[in-house]
């Protein structure tokens, strides 16, 4: 038999190695954390397609390295409350497709497809109660079918209504995808606009405090998408989400822009990818120090902590 050459037996050992155990990873709350962008949970896999049994995978793969789920408005509003020696992740899924979110008849009764992206995320919360039960829904609520509100028009209002009860959150994704780039002030802010007025015929009152960029294209002013009002109504996004970039930084960097976060898309080269990195660079990964009230960074790293804090945490330097 053949040897392997010192080159691929060094690829072989990174590939293969282990994951650090929780007490092998000292807390480190300025790493960086991932944003995984879901769009289709379907078949076949493909571009813009996870299936069922592979974003399953995907909450085992997270769930057994030590991450746990947090909502996106935690995040922006630096409440990350996981276990010490865990790492925050945000989900977030595009485009309000039908396998995100169906209910099927059964036995004469509705029930939530066991299949579909909130069937297998409430599965598995059951199954793994630490690791959380947390995601971001960026709908199309004035789309063509099969994207408007999940496809079931009958079920449009009980399905935002069921999600904001479990605790997950609804984004603006503009009315019915529109890039923004290609629109002047006055679209740009109907779009944003009458995508919150759409929601909120089913959530009255409920204001989405964060934007999905379609396409990841901003608009020619960025103001124009952070707040505006149209006829009275007005809206206000407090983060702005991209369609790339990787992972993104600590919500107590420096390097934190709620205005510009990048995301990365929920593929199997990227998420095998950046798992993998993170196991093997330690230290660029976010590492809860277990206590919300504090943040937790590495010796003489304190200048690298942002400005403007909440006035409720404090921070703590480790050796």
């Amino acid at each position: 038999m053949r040897s392997l050459h010192p080159p691929i037996l060094a690829a072989c050992a990174l590939l293969f190695a282990p994951t650090p155990s929780a007490a092998q990873r000292p807390a480190n709350e300025l790493g960086r954390i991932m944003i995984l962008e879901y769009h289709k949970i379907d078949h076949p896999e493909g571009r813009w397609s996870r299936t069922p049994a592979n974003f399953r995978r995907d909450l085992e793969r997270l769930w057994e390295k030590g991450y746990r789920l947090v909502a996106l408005n935690d995040l922006l509003d630096g409440r990350i409350d996981v276990p010490a020696g865990a790492t925050p992740v945000v989900l977030t899924f595009d485009d309000s497709s039908p396998g995100q979110f169906r209910y099927i008849e059964k036995t004469g009764t509705v029930e939530i497809d066991p299949e579909s992206a909130v069937g297998i995320l409430e599965r598995f919360a059951r199954e793994h109660p630490d690791f959380g039960l947390k995601a971001t829904f960026y709908v199309l609520p004035g789309a063509d079918p099969p994207n408007r509100l999940f496809n079931q028009p009958a079920h449009a209002g009980r399905k935002l209504r069921y999600l904001v009860s479990r605790g997950f959150e609804i984004g603006n994704h503009t009315l019915w995808h529109a890039d923004l780039a290609r629109y002047g002030e006055e679209t740009v802010r109907r779009q944003l606009a009458t995508a919150q007025e759409w929601i909120q015929r089913h959530l009255p009152g409920y204001r989405p405090r964060t934007l999905a960029l379609p396409m990841g294209n901003y608009p020619r002013e960025i103001g124009w998408a952070v707040r505006g009002s149209v006829n009275g109504l007005s809206y206000e996004h407090h983060a702005i989400l991209r369609v790339s970039g990787g992972a993104a930084p600590s919500p107590f960097s420096g390097g934190f822009d709620p205005l510009r976060l990048p995301r990365m898309q929920a593929l199997e080269s990227e998420i095998s990818y950046w798992l993998g990195y993170f196991d093997r660079n330690l230290s660029e990964r976010f590492v809860s120090d277990g206590d919300p009230l504090t943040v937790t960074v590495p010796k003489g790293q304190r200048e690298a902590v942002r400005n403007a804090l909440p006035p409720s945490l404090r921070i703590v330097e480790r050796d």
